[in-house]
């Protein structure tokens, strides 16, 4: 159901922002200045996650939602390009190398962009300013990290070694929440808060993601949680020119 009946405010482009996760998968229209123009949809992630049920998946989502003229994707793993490389949280090997981006844009028809889900997230909270890190806590840990609102490499932060063979992913996931509970997890968060300072030195950190409400914890003033929408409302965002540099030996790929 469209939200936005304005017809002078700043409707084009609109941009299908799609949110793919673990758990489930999200989308929603944006408008130009990044406000929804739609209700959002969501479905759970197929199971198991393969690229073709997950497509497919897509697909009916954006048959709920109207028109839109671009597409944005956040992924749950490290992509180049079109193309995913890995997804350590979709429990299949089955994407390495699949052209995810390529194959949306084909089947809907519209010009596509992706980045992993973090950086997204991240497009809709940062403030442009300084080192701005963000982390997202879902299935497992998402990590990005912005310099003057400028997106620096993506370091895939979720499978380095917290400790011993202990992956930050497998330390505050969610699965690690069902396995020692919310006080001891909220323990685990304070501590990744205080080593990433000391790591980054970050002027600001968000914490996003769909167990950011669980967080417990006196936050330093550098740090905040921020609403999961942004997850979807970040895919504006992505086709702003100061992304363009993500983009420039990549370009935006147009269905045939």
């Amino acid at each position: 159901m469209a939200r936005n009946s304005n017809p002078g405010s700043p409707a084009k482009p609109l941009t299908l922002a799609i949110d793919i996760g673990g758990s489930h998968l999200k989308a929603g229209v944006l408008t130009a200045s990044g406000e929804l123009a739609t209700d959002r949809a969501r479905v759970d992630t197929p199971k198991p996650a393969k690229p073709k049920a997950v497509v497919e998946a897509l697909k009916g989502l954006a048959s709920q939602l109207g028109r839109f003229d671009r597409i944005s994707i956040g992924f749950p793993g490290v992509v180049r390009g079109d193309q995913v490389l890995t997804a350590p949280n979709l429990g299949t090997k089955d994407w390495a190398g699949f052209s995810l981006a390529a194959v949306v844009g084909k089947a809907l028809g519209k010009p596509t962009r992706m980045l992993n889900d973090a950086t997204i997230q991240g497009l809709g909270v940062i403030e442009g300013r300084g080192l701005e890190c963000v982390l997202t806590m879902g299935t497992g840990m998402g990590f990005a990290l912005f310099q003057d609102g400028r997106l620096a490499p993506h370091l895939e932060m979720s499978q380095h070694p917290i400790k011993s063979r202990t992956t930050y992913d497998e330390y505050v996931g969610e699965k690690a929440i069902e396995a020692i509970g919310h006080k001891r997890w909220n323990k685990r968060v304070g501590k990744i808060i205080a080593l990433l300072e000391t790591v980054i030195n970050y002027d600001a950190l968000y914490i996003g993601g769909g167990n950011a409400r669980l967080i417990d914890l006196s936050l330093p003033t550098k740090v905040k949680t921020v609403s999961n929408e942004a997850g979807v409302t970040g895919g504006v965002r992505l086709w702003d020119r100061r992304m363009d540099h993500a983009f420039e030996e990549r370009p935006a790929t147009f269905a045939a």
